[in-house]
């Protein structure tokens, strides 16, 4: 394993200074969200040149730390089709731009069939699965096309909400540019927390050859819904996951999420420990 971050997730410094911060943490990669992690100049899709992909590769390799995965996480499940184009192209364009940094894993959530992008019970009916089918499987072209991944994170509050699900996407698109990052408390609910180690099981019984990568948080039951918080802050059970990525998965990009810079090194360091000990 190759733990990591979310970059967001860390001190808000120039892109330069940022990435030498992660690497000074003892971080070997990163999650970059553009528009999160860059403010110091504009990311829109008309920024995103092959020069800036080398310009922040350099930055990258110079510290020793990879970009394990950009994240372009918008609906492509939405009912508006001139938003919709919209957002295809922005998946477009974060495709190429990962071909050139070096990158080989675009993530994506799965979306809602509505404009909010949020959970309503539409998102778990076969109709809302259809769509997201539907304005996954270009995106997944181009991604042939560019010799990029994309790869899709099952999440309980949206379309794809079950490793069943997920598998079904894998399945009908076919092809080997769509992957999955797994993030077991994404997974989780308030409704189905008490089953996790049940659930984790099936997920990676179902979708273990097509982990692309593996994100990393904790949860904590509260007020009838799931809080997540950095890892080993909660009540997230990883022992079939830390063994999982021990076994089948050498050198897997891992990245902590929903940590803060006050605790990163502390969930680093306790995930860390669970891995040497699987």
């Amino acid at each position: 394993m190759q733990l990591g971050i979310r970059l967001h997730d860390t001190k808000k410094l120039p892109i330069e200074e940022r990435i030498k911060d992660v690497h000074d943490l003892g971080f070997k990669c990163g999650h970059m969200a553009l528009s999160k992690v860059i403010s110091e100049f504009p990311t829109d899709d008309g920024a995103l040149t092959p020069g800036l992909a080398m310009y922040l590769k350099r930055i990258f390799d110079k510290n020793e730390v990879d970009i394990a995965v950009l994240g372009c996480y918008l609906n492509l499940a939405h009912p508006d089709p001139e938003q919709l184009a919209k957002i295809t192209n922005r998946y477009k364009a974060h495709i190429r731009f990962a071909s050139w940094l070096g990158c080989g894993v675009v993530g994506t959530e799965t979306g809602a069939p509505n404009e909010k992008y949020a959970f309503e019970p539409a998102c778990h009916t076969e109709e809302a699965l259809e769509i997201f089918i539907k304005g996954l499987e270009p995106v997944v072209r181009y991604a042939e096309q560019m010799g990029v991944v994309v790869a899709i994170e099952p999440v309980w509050r949206h379309i794809v909400n079950t490793p069943k699900r997920a598998r079904i996407v894998l399945d009908r698109i076919d092809s080997p540019n769509l992957q999955i990052i797994l993030d077991p408390v994404n997974l989780l609910d308030y409704c189905n927390y008490k089953d996790q180690v049940e659930i984790v099981r099936e997920a990676i019984e179902l979708l273990g050859d097509d982990v692309a990568m593996v994100h990393i948080k904790d949860f904590i039951p509260e007020d009838g819904k799931l809080r997540s918080v950095g890892a080993g802050l909660g009540q997230m059970d990883y022992t079939d996951l830390m063994k999982f990525m021990k076994e089948r998965k050498p050198h897997i990009h891992a990245t902590l999420e929903d940590t803060t810079p006050e605790n990163n090194v502390q969930c680093k360091n306790h995930i860390l420990k669970l891995y040497e000990e699987a």
